[in-house]
């Protein structure tokens, strides 16, 4: 056979290699998530913050009250039923009541919680004061310890300061939030810091004030700045217009110069970056968060709105996240506020299931809270029992929207209950049908890391306890005051 022929194998081998070369340097389009639709949180769902972290979501939002809740869940659509967990609880007159939109950073290995609050007892809201809490290890449920409060000497009335948040630029911190100046309008304000709670200068400087027409529908507002870094480049977004209305929206900076205390050095966009969509029903978007996938290949935000346009700066505000995208130009396009109820993919790299519902672990016996029998009946016990995986060992906890949570048996339907309302130690916690009483009410409280909590009855203050630190099969589960014992500790286990 002619040599020329001989030649056509070895071609069609170095062809095969180079495609081969060719493909493996096309980037991979990245799996989407678990799907997942809007409100991730339907109570008390205002000015959120989101975090992805080792393994799960951490999300925190206004409470207007003296206590703090952070959901987990290994998936975004699992926030929409997770446990409301009670990380932080203030009884400090100055700092008790209207705590708002809460956010953890991470610094040199613990988490600090920043959020306004005010005074208890007095009118809302001339008392609120930005105030920062401190984690004692890695995880982002805590427990915390209060740091300080975090206040200007030229802001008024008195230092008042809300939706703070940290800054980084040329390798230091600035604490950035929304308040008044010398006579200003409700404005952007920043202040350098010297560790991630105390601010190295008492004085706050004006980097944005409410000038343009839709920043000042309703009232002149700028709040809720937010930092957003991407290929070297810091933007800030911030909400704008009175929170009252439905043109609540999003505005946007840019550092532009090198000195965020400059108010030169900052570059404001003049149209609104997100806004309300009259065709999706979604009114007032705003005070948002940002945070990327589990793989780190895409850009989410998360933020509130209202399904009518007469929301206003309630709890009828609710939490709700999407994907967004970048300009050309390399600027953030957020895009168009989804309507509610949209199935959409969840952040790419998810791949945990999603809970639909919890066991709860002593953390004394390792056995599970278990309605006996899986009987339907009202007066069922509850005991611990092994763990099975049976759904009379399943929980739903439902967000009550007042700080508490409803324990509801899956197998059953029926939910945890203290038996007769009795206030006493030793009182029987057993299964009854919802009358939407507080003696039905409990409160998932941090206790431990690796998810214990203490479960706290509303009506009685007192927790779920397993009798006498049994271990055994069918041990009674009854309420008893707070001993910071592990057997009043129970481990959230999420199922499907």
């Amino acid at each position: 056979m002619p040599r020329k022929y001989r030649r056509r194998p070895l071609l069609v081998c170095v062809l095969a290699l180079l495609v081969a070369l060719v493909a493996a340097t096309q980037p991979v389009a990245a799996a989407d998530g678990r799907p997942y639709t809007n409100p991730l949180k339907s109570a008390k769902g205002a000015d959120p913050w989101l975090e992805f972290y080792d393994g799960n979501y951490y999300l925190i939002t206004t409470t207007f009250t003296g206590v703090l809740g952070m959901r987990k869940a290994p998936t975004l659509a699992g926030l929409a039923t997770a446990p409301t967990v009670q990380v932080w609880s203030d009884t400090t007159s100055t700092r008790n009541t209207n705590i708002w939109a809460p956010e953890i950073h991470r610094f040199n290995g613990h988490w600090y919680l920043y959020y306004s609050a005010g005074q208890g007892g007095t009118a809302c809201c001339d008392s609120q004061r930005t105030h920062v809490l401190e984690s004692a290890g890695t995880d982002p449920l805590g427990p915390y310890t209060y740091k300080g409060s975090l206040t200007g000497s030229n802001l008024t009335p008195g230092g008042w300061l809300i939706d703070a948040s940290v800054l980084q630029a040329n390798g230091n911190l600035y604490l950035v939030g929304s308040g008044f100046v010398n006579g200003s309008a409700q404005s952007l304000v920043i202040a350098p810091m010297s560790n991630p709670y105390t601010l190295s200068s008492s004085t706050f400087t004006v980097i944005s004030s409410p000038t343009l027409d839709w920043e000042r529908v309703g009232a002149p507002v700028n709040e809720g700045p937010e930092p957003l870094y991407h290929n070297g480049r810091t933007f800030l977004s911030y909400s704008a217009s009175y929170c009252q209305t439905a043109d609540y929206k999003l505005g946007q900076l840019e550092l532009t110069g090198s000195d965020p205390l400059n108010p030169a050095s900052w570059t404001k966009k003049q149209t609104p970056v997100f806004q309300r969509s009259d065709t999706g029903g979604v009114y007032g978007p705003g005070h948002n968060g940002f945070f990327t996938s589990p793989d780190g290949t895409e850009n989410w935000i998360v933020y509130h709105a209202n399904s009518s346009a007469s929301g206003g700066c309630g709890n009828g505000r609710t939490t709700r996240a999407q994907k967004f995208t970048w300009n050309a130009d390399g600027t953030p396009n957020f895009g168009t506020p989804v309507a509610l109820g949209t199935t959409l993919p969840g952040p790419s790299g998810e791949t945990a299931a999603t809970p639909t519902a919890y066991t709860l672990v002593n953390r004394n016996s390792g056995k599970c809270l278990d309605v006996e029998g899986g009987s339907t009946a009202n007066g069922t016990n509850i005991f611990q029992w092994t763990c099975t995986g049976g759904t009379n060992q399943k929980w739903r906890i439902e967000d009550q929207g007042d700080d508490t949570s409803r324990l509801v048996n899956v197998a059953t339907g029926g939910v945890m209950d203290t038996a007769d309302c009795s206030t006493a130690d030793g009182a029987d916690l057993r299964q009854w049908s919802w009358l939407n009483n507080k003696c039905q009410r409990f409160r998932p409280v941090f206790t431990a890391s690796g998810d214990y909590v203490r479960l706290v009855n509303e009506n009685s203050g007192k927790v779920a306890d397993v009798t006498d630190c049994g271990t055994a099969n069918g041990t009674d589960v009854r309420q008893w005051t707070w001993l910071n014992n592990t057997c009043q500790q129970w481990r959230l286990v999420p199922t499907t």
